[in-house]
């Protein structure tokens, strides 16, 4: 049981014991990426797809370079950004959509 308190472990026979095992700190130093997400997003901790999101409602060029974003897979630097980023493409498509029925209705 001292061998045990003195290590951190994720050996699977230390929990067929029934024994706990200490957790690490999420600081740890063999894995420096748990931190990864503590820190926060750009444009005002919202996130570029969230700020372009806002932002296209007075500039709809926002959300076409949100678009761009988001097929570019920029989300996969950070998962926090794929919904914002995902929720400007969909405006994105929304804009497309009602540009083209007007010019068609003005045209025809």
């Amino acid at each position: 049981m001292g061998d045990l308190d003195q290590r951190a472990s994720t050996d699977t026979m230390d929990h067929k014991k029934g024994e706990y095992v200490p957790i690490r700190d999420a600081g740890d130093v063999e894995n420096p990426q748990l931190g990864m997400y503590d820190k926060p997003l750009p444009c005002f901790g919202c996130g570029i797809g969230w700020f372009s999101l806002l932002l296209g409602f007075l500039c709809p060029l926002m959300w076409y370079y949100a678009t761009i974003l988001y097929f570019g897979n920029y989300y996969h630097k950070d998962p926090r950004e794929r919904s914002g980023l995902a929720a400007s493409a969909i405006a994105a498509l929304i804009c497309t959509v009602t540009v083209i029925i007007v010019v068609a209705v003005i045209l025809l």
